[in-house]
């Protein structure tokens, strides 16, 4: 079994680190762990000390002694998915299910259909929130990086985005009535040396506006297969099936 990782906001290179407040009473009083049970600390940055438990202080501190330190590398290609925004759950679901498969990167859609909409002070709350919910599922999932959780962007900010694309990557829209498939779409822009780039519409769909926009600025549509997924689970399914295609699996 694997050890159970948190999030510190540095990893010294040797010696104790130590884990306070949220994540020291998750570690005491959540997970119940005791001095010389094996654990991980990350800074969410790729950086990772494995050790041991040296000290168990009241109910919300522990201090880890270092045994082992690396630092894990950015995949590439990079892995990014833009989200558009949905309700409650749905986007807890959407973000939690991609952060656990793997993304790098999550740049919150208001869409044009999009039930869902961010306007002033909501805009910040709705992306820490998703922040949030990214780092708790990295933690869960053992990751060393936590997926940057971009500032939300607009139709006109995404096609200006996939026209300033760099060399080797691929932006990929998900639409049920596109007539190519996304595995084979990615096979065949092999090798992808920068990003791909997925995006995953809103519950009533992409608009025919927003999709002619995006492949005219160098965006492809395609589909998963025959099924409509819904946008809580697209990006996650999506993300999954090209994995072993780009090296991630």
């Amino acid at each position: 079994m694997s050890n159970p990782l948190f999030f510190v906001d540095d990893v010294p290179s040797e010696g104790h680190v130590r884990l306070t407040g949220a994540e020291g009473r998750h570690a005491v009083t959540v997970k119940r762990l005791a001095v010389g049970e094996h654990v991980s600390v990350a800074d969410g940055r790729g950086r990772v000390a494995h050790g041991q438990v040296s000290e168990v202080i009241g109910r919300d501190e522990l201090v880890v002694a270092i045994q082992e330190v690396e630092q894990v590398t950015e995949p590439v290609p990079a892995l990014t998915v833009v989200q558009a925004l949905a309700k409650g759950e749905r986007a807890d679901l959407a973000v939690e299910l991609m952060t656990e498969l793997g993304v790098d990167r999550i740049i919150p859609w208001s869409a044009a259909r999009s039930i869902a909409q961010w306007k002033g002070d909501k805009a910040d709350r709705g992306a820490d929130k998703w922040r949030t919910t990214a780092r708790e599922a990295a933690k869960q999932s053992r990751r060393a990086r936590v997926p940057i959780v971009e500032e939300p962007v607009t139709s006109s900010q995404i096609s200006a985005r996939i026209a300033d694309g760099s060399p080797g990557s691929l932006t990929l829209v998900l639409h049920e009535g596109a007539q190519t498939s996304l595995i084979a779409e990615v096979r065949s822009a092999q090798p992808i040396q920068n990003e791909v780039t997925l995006i995953v519409g809103p519950e009533g769909g992409i608009s025919p506006e927003e999709l002619e926009q995006f492949v005219a600025a160098g965006a492809v549509a395609v589909r998963l297969g025959r099924e409509v997924l819904r946008t809580s689970t697209a990006g996650g399914a999506a993300c999954a099936a090209i994995s072993p295609l780009i090296g991630r699996w």
